[in-house]
């Protein structure tokens, strides 16, 4: 089962209460970029640095470029990370890791905009009420001050 799929039902059982959909998600994704370590860690040669940071050798590890990072930038500059890493040389792919590097990522993300969702739903709401007993300087209908 995948996002969509659970999205379809969801909105075939008429559940339509203030939650998170995967338009909101994506929406929420304002750049994606992907890199393999062997990728940046050849960055780092390429632009000519005379020593390279402790640990990091001139030629790579095969294994590096068998790892894909996925970094999301959301719109209001938080990032969140996921990685693929395979195992078999043989079966690396970028496109494929790239997907699946993304697809964590993204799962990161649900957990983030359903806090914040549930904040906003937890957020006492200002009824006409309420505005009409503040301007009278008298105490909120539902809130009598003690």
């Amino acid at each position: 089962m995948n996002d969509q799929t659970i999205e379809n039902e969801i909105q075939a059982k008429g559940k339509t209460a203030a939650r998170i959909t995967p338009a909101d998600i994506e929406n929420a994704i304002a750049e994606e970029h992907y890199f393999t370590p062997a990728q940046a860690t050849s960055r780092l040669v390429v632009a000519g640095r005379a020593s390279l940071p402790a640990g990091i050798k001139q030629q790579p590890h095969q294994s590096l470029s068998l790892l894909t990072f996925c970094v999301l930038v959301l719109r209001n500059g938080f990032t969140v990370t996921g990685e693929s890493a395979c195992a078999s040389p043989e079966n690396f792919d970028a496109e494929i890791g790239r997907k699946i590097a993304r697809a964590n990522a993204v799962q990161k993300i649900w957990p983030l905009m359903g806090y914040e969702l549930r904040t906003e739903l937890a957020r006492p709401r200002l009824t006409e009420a309420d505005a009409a007993a503040d301007l009278a300087g008298k105490p909120r209908p539902d809130h009598p001050s003690a």
